[in-house]
């Protein structure tokens, strides 16, 4: 089934809608390693954070039925050419398209900027999200075993890595996201 979807930057209007998804996903399953979902106020303050990296949402009608973002990958300043991702669909609109769209808007975004590597963390049993990342280019690079630990068992992660830019040899910082410049385009069909 194929539907319409708007896909624009997150602001922290959003974050209720964001905290909706999140909820079931940090209370439900193991995808998540956070045991307390984030209020609006944390989410926003992670969607506001330096280095301001894409938050992107797509909206089905007045819907937001999914979120796809990037952070800093580590805090140590030689990491700063590389950045995580992470995707998430509500459970009404999950089998549509909708995450393999957002994260192809996310990764044009996280690229445009300058960054030579995405990151994905993936919680291990998890089909549907090892299918995806590996259809978007992404190659696992390493598996954690048993480093968390919830809902009463231990959990491998499975890293991968999408290269975003060839790595040159001095790399030029890269930039700020600003969403008032992105170039989304406004709705595409999923």
């Amino acid at each position: 089934m194929s539907i319409t979807a708007a896909f624009r930057p997150a602001t922290p209007d959003d974050a209720g809608e964001i905290c909706r998804i999140y909820r079931d996903v940090v209370m439900d399953t193991s995808i998540s390693f956070e045991e307390v979902p984030p209020d609006e106020t944390e989410i926003s303050r992670r969607m506001l954070a330096r280095p301001r990296l894409p938050w992107l949402v797509a909206s089905v009608g007045d819907v937001v039925a999914g979120y796809a973002y990037a952070s800093r990958h580590r805090e140590r300043a030689g990491y700063r050419w590389s950045a995580e991702s992470s995707v998430y669909v509500d459970a009404s609109f999950q089998g549509q398209g909708l995450g393999r769209r957002l994260y192809e808007a996310l990764i044009d975004e996280v690229e445009a900027l300058g960054y030579v590597s995405l990151f994905a963390g993936i919680a291990l049993p998890n089909a549907a999200s090892t299918r995806l990342h590996a259809s978007m280019g992404f190659e696992t690079v390493g598996v954690f075993r048993a480093v968390g630990y919830k809902h009463g068992r231990w959990h491998d992660v499975a890293w991968s890595r999408r290269q975003l830019i060839q790595p040159p040899v001095t790399p030029l910082e890269p930039r700020v996201w600003d969403p008032t410049t992105t170039a989304l385009e406004d709705s595409r069909p999923a």
